[in-house]
């Protein structure tokens, strides 16, 4: 087992913190920016978002140049759980008198698409990152089986186009060998794969369409004005346009909008491979599973069958000292028969929140656009909001719009205060989580 793991000697590389996908990731790598170029798009991340509005503009013959402060995919789109999800943000009743019902249902159609603009990416560009089908989500109490039946109906009124099947605490074990579970919910709509082979194809391909992606090149400026100009160490670059896609890495480059997010803390831990049938044992059909609790368990199986397990998303700011001891204990509540089993990788990362967990997307002085604050669910909506930001920057502004309505408010507190409060704050529905 990996003890002692220390993630705060990591926060600060630029080589990828140690992690399964960091093991078995491709090898690309790009160049450092040196000395000065135009482009007609600067964009400042290259993860999901960022690495999506690339493509999606050089698809359209724009000049793009993507900065990367560390490596492509360091960031969450390189150590999340790779659970590809349908849906944009965590419920939409509350944007419903901003929006409208046409709004939500535009959202609606959006959620299932931003799942398909992933997929249709990897064939498209032939990117190997394991792609497997299939999303059980589960209920341990008698309130989670109700919101799953209030989805379903949901889903049915907005039409949604994926097979959706509810299961009883009967026959809840046929899917996921757990006692632990009185029922769930599964989706054929949702996928999982190995988000930073994912990230790096994206890069790839990107790479190949004409897209400068430079890495190991941190923004050290950026100065305002009808053309954005953003320094680097070694290199400057002039746009017409700048697309901020650092989301809880961005810090305060941006003041505007570094108030509105919060970097929180997930982590995950891999075990040693299960071999084929240990693994089909524990998950027959191979989905992504995720309960239903606010600070919840998600897990998954990979490719050369280990389960990847992660959750104990913190608020605080500050990490577990050691990831894996403080795992271990929930991935045995699930799987106790996985006492015997060592572990072969722990490792964290920041998610970005925002207050109303919905994501942000704006525009400041009609040439920076920023999109941020996926608060978990990002591997799909941030390929979707990069694709309407190329839009956007196309002069399609319709579907960006209506993200842009939402109005995102500051965090309570400032920077000092902001992390106790909401941890404060989170705790509460923890409490609800253990009394309901």
């Amino acid at each position: 087992m990996l003890d002692g793991f220390n993630y705060d000697s990591l926060i600060h590389t630029k080589t990828h913190p140690l992690s399964y996908y960091a093991a078995t990731r491709k090898p690309w790598t790009w160049p450092q920016l040196q000395g000065e170029q135009s482009v007609d798009v600067c964009v400042i991340g290259a993860g999901f978002t960022g690495l999506s509005t690339a493509l999606s503009l050089a698809e359209q013959g724009y000049h793009v140049a993507v900065l990367e402060a560390h490596q492509v995919g360091w960031g969450a789109s390189g150590r999340n759980g790779g659970q590809v999800l349908t849906g944009i943000g965590h419920g939409l009743d509350p944007f419903r008198k901003t929006l409208g019902e046409t709004g939500i249902q535009l959202l609606w159609d959006m959620g299932h698409e931003a799942v398909k603009c992933v997929s249709d990416l990897i064939h498209k560009y032939q990117i190997d990152c394991d792609l497997t089908w299939g999303f059980l989500e589960t209920a341990l109490k008698p309130s989670h089986m109700k919101a799953i039946a209030e989805h379903i109906e949901a889903c049915e009124h907005y039409h949604y186009p994926h097979r959706l099947q509810q299961v009883n605490q009967e026959n809840i074990q046929q899917y996921i060998n757990s006692s632990r579970y009185i029922g769930g919910l599964i989706d054929m709509g949702g996928a999982h794969l190995h988000p930073l082979n994912l990230c790096l194809g994206e890069a790839q391909a990107a790479t190949k369409l004409g897209v400068q992606v430079y890495e190991n090149s941190p923004v050290h400026s950026i100065s305002r004005g009808k053309k954005v100009i953003i320094q680097t160490p070694h290199g400057t670059i002039k746009a017409n346009y700048l697309v901020a896609a650092g989301n809880a890495y961005l810090g305060h480059l941006i003041p505007e909008i570094s108030g509105k997010i919060l970097p929180a803390g997930s982590y995950m831990i891999a075990t040693e491979p299960l071999g084929e049938l240990r693994a089909k044992q524990l998950l027959p059909y191979n989905m992504a599973v995720c309960d239903l609790r606010t600070v919840l368990d998600y897990f998954r199986l990979s490719a050369d069958h280990r389960l990847l397990f992660g959750g104990l998303c913190t608020y605080t700011g500050k990490h577990p000292k050691n990831i894996q001891q403080s795992l271990y204990p929930a991935m045995l509540k699930v799987f106790p028969q996985l006492s015997d089993i060592k572990i072969d990788y722990a490792w964290g990362g920041y998610l970005g929140i925002g207050m109303n967990r919905m994501p942000q997307l704006g525009i400041i002085d009609n040439n920076i656009i920023y999109a941020q604050a996926y608060a978990g669910h990002g591997v799909s909506a941030s390929h979707l909001l990069g694709q309407l930001i190329a839009e956007a920057i196309n002069g399609d502004h319709t579907r960006f719009a209506v993200l842009e309505k939402i109005k995102h408010h500051n965090f309570p507190g400032g920077r000092r205060f902001r992390s106790p409060l909401l941890a404060l704050g989170m705790l509460y529905y923890q409490i609800r989580d253990w009394l309901h």
